[in-house]
C-alpha cells in the first residue's frame, strides 16, 4: 500500500488535479449539497486557475496522491501560525477505506513536526457524516461549527476540527 505523494508544481500537473476534483466532487458531494453548488465550488475553488491562484498568491501548497504511477487523490494545505490547514484532501471512491487517506495524514502530521507546527486543523460539512466519523478516528476533535457565505447565495456549514501533534 505504498503511495507516492508528490509536490504539485506544474501547469500540467494543477490541471489533472483540477480535472481530477470534478470526478471526486460531482461523485461525492451531490445529495451532501446541490449539483450547482457543487459546480460553483469547483469554479471558485479547485478549477486550475483557482489552484494556481491558491498556490502562487495565498501560499497552498498542493500534493498528488499516486499509486503505481495511477492518480488516486490530492491534499491542499496552507501553513498558518503554529498550524496546518488542511484544506483538501479527496480520494477517488474506489480507493476509499483502504488506509490512503491514514498514509496522506501520517504525510501531513510528519510535514507539521519537521516545520514545528502543533496542530492540523479543517473544515467539513455537517452532513459529510462518514468523513466526520473518519477524522474522529483519526485524532481530529470537533471544535466548533461555522456557516460562511461563500457566494452566489450559497453557503458552507461546517464543522471545524483539529488535532493536536
Amino acid at each position: 500500500m505504498i503511495i507516492e505523494i508528490s509536490t504539485v508544481q506544474t501547469d500540467e500537473e494543477i490541471g489533472a488535479l483540477a480535472e481530477l476534483a470534478i470526478g471526486i466532487w460531482n461523485e461525492h458531494y451531490i445529495g451532501i449539497i446541490t449539483k450547482e453548488q457543487v459546480d460553483y465550488m469547483i469554479q471558485q475553488f479547485q478549477s486550475a486557475e483557482a489552484v494556481k491562484k491558491q498556490i502562487y498568491h495565498e501560499g497552498y501548497e498542493y500534493f498528488d496522491l499516486n499509486l503505481r504511477g495511477v492518480p488516486i487523490g490530492y491534499i491542499g494545505v496552507k501553513e498558518e501560525v503554529g498550524k496546518l490547514f488542511l484544506s483538501k484532501l479527496y480520494l477517488l471512491k474506489q480507493y476509499r477505506g483502504q488506509g490512503y487517506a491514514s498514509v496522506a495524514l501520517i504525510y501531513l502530521e510528519e510535514l507539521c513536526r519537521q516545520r514545528g507546527l502543533g496542530a492540523i486543523w479543517l473544515t467539513v460539512n455537517r452532513e459529510n457524516t462518514h468523513t466526520i466519523e473518519v477524522y474522529k478516528k483519526k485524532g481530529f476533535e470537533l471544535i466548533r461549527t461555522e456557516v460562511k457565505e461563500i457566494g452566489n447565495g450559497f453557503v458552507m456549514d461546517d464543522y471545524i476540527m483539529e488535532k493536536k501533534i
